[in-house]
Formats: C-alpha cells, sequence, structure tokens
C-alpha cells in the first residue's frame, strides 16, 4: 500500500475546502501522495439518512482512511470558537482506532476558516488538537521561518494556517494564506517522509 497523507476537512461554503486543496499540494510538493476526505453533514433530528456517497465534492472519510494515513492534515471552520459538529462527531466515532493504537506516532496538524479576524480561529485549531493527542499523534504548526506568517493582515498562526472570509465569506484566500497552507502542507510531507520506514 502506498504511504499518504490523509487530508481531512469539512467546509460549509468552500474556504475550508480550498485551504484543505493548498495543503494537498504542500504534501504532494514534498513527494507524498495525498487522499482528500470530507466528513457528512450531520442533524439534530433523524430526517433521513445521508447516502454513503456524497452527490458531488469529495467522499467521505473512512476509519480506513484515518488509519491508514502516514499523517494527517484536520481542518474545519470556526464555530464559535471551536471546530464545527460534523468534524467533531466523526473523531467521536474513532474509538476502534484508538484502541488499537492506529494514528500513534504519526506526524499531524490543523487549520480552519473563520467570518472575522477576531472569531475564534486560534481557539477552534486548539479544539481540534485534544483529539490528535489522544490518539498519540505528533502535532506541528507553523513555523517563524515563513515570513507570511509575522506578515499576514488576515488569517496565519503558529497553531496552524486559517483564513479570513468576512463577515459575508467576501473574501478570497490572500497570498500570505495561501502560502501559509501550502508550506505547512510541505512541512507535513517532510515530516512523514522521515517517520515512513
Amino acid at each position: 500500500m502506498q504511504s499518504y497523507i490523509l487530508i481531512l476537512y469539512y467546509s460549509k461554503l468552500g474556504a475550508t475546502r480550498e485551504m484543505a486543496y493548498l495543503i494537498a499540494d504542500g504534501v504532494e510538493a514534498a513527494g507524498v501522495a495525498t487522499k482528500i476526505r470530507t466528513v457528512p453533514e450531520i442533524s439534530t433530528v433523524v430526517e433521513i439518512a445521508a447516502p454513503s456517497i456524497p452527490n458531488e465534492g469529495d467522499i467521505y472519510c473512512s476509519l480506513d482512511d484515518l488509519a491508514h494515513c502516514s499523517g494527517l492534515a484536520v481542518g474545519s471552520p470556526t464555530r464559535f470558537g471551536n471546530m464545527a459538529s460534523p468534524l467533531k462527531y466523526f473523531w467521536d466515532q474513532t474509538t476502534p482506532l484508538w484502541l488499537s493504537g492506529a494514528l500513534q506516532n504519526k506526524p499531524a496538524c490543523v487549520f480552519t476558516s473563520s467570518g472575522s479576524m477576531h472569531g475564534g480561529q486560534e481557539s477552534t485549531l486548539l479544539s481540534m488538537l485534544p483529539p490528535l493527542f489522544h490518539h498519540g499523534m505528533m502535532i506541528l504548526g507553523l513555523t517563524n521561518a515563513h515570513p507570511a506568517l509575522s506578515n499576514t493582515q488576515s488569517g496565519g498562526t503558529p497553531y496552524g494556517a486559517s483564513h479570513v472570509s468576512g463577515t459575508r465569506h467576501e473574501k478570497m484566500l490572500s497570498s500570505d494564506e495561501k502560502l501559509l497552507c501550502f508550506e505547512q502542507g510541505k512541512r507535513l510531507g517532510e515530516l512523514a517522509k522521515k517517520l515512513i520506514v
């Protein structure tokens, strides 16, 4: 089986999805293959079951996709300073992987998008870390080796790549935000290559 980095994300309006693909570009620039997966919507009431394969867009992540990855990038839009509930629901189903230790010692990073500069980007990134720690993963962020991290007037944090979409989601990813996504993916890919035996 070929080694790959799993890019796992949830995106409502498309910004987090775009970031996922930029991170994948960085991983692939480091010479590592990627799998891009999303998670299904959830509902507070049972209306109808979602199809196992979405009608459009990226396919849903399976526990096998997660178990067999060599590294992981996890992305979510900001929801009141927290990860979105569909992504949290997915993590709540990963107990079998925790019991088997399937993710132990694999590198991981996180990324997010929010409507405003102070919309809870950093707390959202931090909210995505506990499941990774519990699974025994090795966490990496962005370093100050990337000038865009210090120069950005929009998204970007040491905890992971981020994007400020605007309150009406009218802002496209800035050049700094795009660069930081790429660099985070590249760093993840380079570390995974060193760890793959």
